[in-house]
């Protein structure tokens, strides 16, 4: 995992792309913030070989390719893998099938967006602080 990567959300929705860029900004990270609007660029972007992301935001309803089929493309890929990228879900709504969904490909959490911009600044913090503690084998 490469704490200093760019941090990524694949998000098509302009307004909540303002809102996340907001939120980064307030919270000051180091992370260069990288904004896709649909899963096909996200897919090109991360089997990019030297662009190795430290956290992945994704929603699930997505142009071109949904969250969902995205993250299982990502997790079945060995060069990704390799990466050891951790892949959130981050979306408006949820329900059984969708979180079902989403851990059956190995995500690493699964939220919904918060519409209070303090709440979801604290989501955010929260998360981005966990990762920054957590280790994984690419860290030896």
């Amino acid at each position: 995992m490469n704490k200093d990567g760019p941090i990524v959300v694949i998000e098509d929705d302009l307004d909540d792309q303002h809102v996340f860029s907001m939120v980064f900004k307030d919270l000051h990270y180091p992370n260069e913030i990288v904004f896709l609007s649909d899963g096909e660029a996200a897919l090109h972007y991360l089997n990019t070989k030297d662009i190795f992301p430290f956290l992945v935001f994704s929603d699930i309803n997505l142009p071109k390719l949904d969250g969902i089929e995205l993250r299982k493309l990502v997790h079945a890929n060995e060069d990704l893998s390799k990466k050891c990228i951790p892949y959130l879900f981050f979306t408006t709504s949820a329900n059984k099938k969708s979180v079902s969904e989403a851990y059956a490909t190995s995500v690493q959490g699964f939220f919904i967006k918060p519409m209070d911009f303090g709440k979801l600044k604290n989501t955010i913090r929260k998360i981005v602080e966990y990762w920054q503690e957590c280790y994984s084998p690419n860290d030896f």
